[in-house]
């Protein structure tokens, strides 16, 4: 059986700051043990450097997604936004965003995506080699506590109370 909520950690270990999404994903793995993984119906934990179109297949049969990744753009300690399906403006199949993964998912299964959010740590540092910044680590622990209130109250409607801004639904 597929567990019901996806938990998604992006980013590379080896750059700083960038290490906010894995990171957050091994603690989880760590204070959970199979049987703890709260929500109804199971959580799953992925990580990966960067998305790309083979994540949209992870998306199948889940009823809420989230993708948890350093940003730059975001107000500290971290942002919770829902994200709707959007087409990838890159030139590359590869570093999709995770709006570009929900519409891939939506074009090969001819279905609206998963409700999906991003949670976005605040990052100020991706030097390759360089451990996290002090900030980060307090982000990280921020993060972390808010991503076990989602996980004990699986409801987008939950989970919209927490963003700072929900766009219109989805046309």
């Amino acid at each position: 059986m597929t567990p019901s909520v996806l938990i998604v950690g992006v980013g590379n270990p080896s750059r700083g700051d960038d290490a906010l999404g894995p990171l957050l994903i091994e603690q989880l793995e760590t204070l959970w043990t199979q049987e703890q993984k709260g929500a109804p119906g199971g959580i799953e934990l992925l990580t990966d450097f960067q998305l790309q179109i083979e994540h949209a297949l992870d998306l199948l049969n889940r009823s809420l997604v989230l993708f948890v990744d350093a940003h730059v753009d975001c107000l500290a300690p971290f942002e919770l936004t829902f994200i709707q399906s959007q087409t990838n403006r890159s030139v590359s199949t590869h570093a999709l965003s995770p709006a570009a993964v929900l519409k891939v998912f939506e074009d090969l299964h001819q279905v609206i995506s998963p409700p999906a959010f991003q949670l976005g740590l605040c990052a100020e540092s991706f030097e390759l080699g360089e451990s996290l910044s002090p900030k980060a680590r307090l982000h990280l622990e921020a993060a972390l506590d808010e991503v076990l209130w989602l996980c004990q109250h699986p409801d987008p409607n939950a989970w919209k109370s927490r963003c700072r801004s929900v766009p219109p639904p989805h046309v």
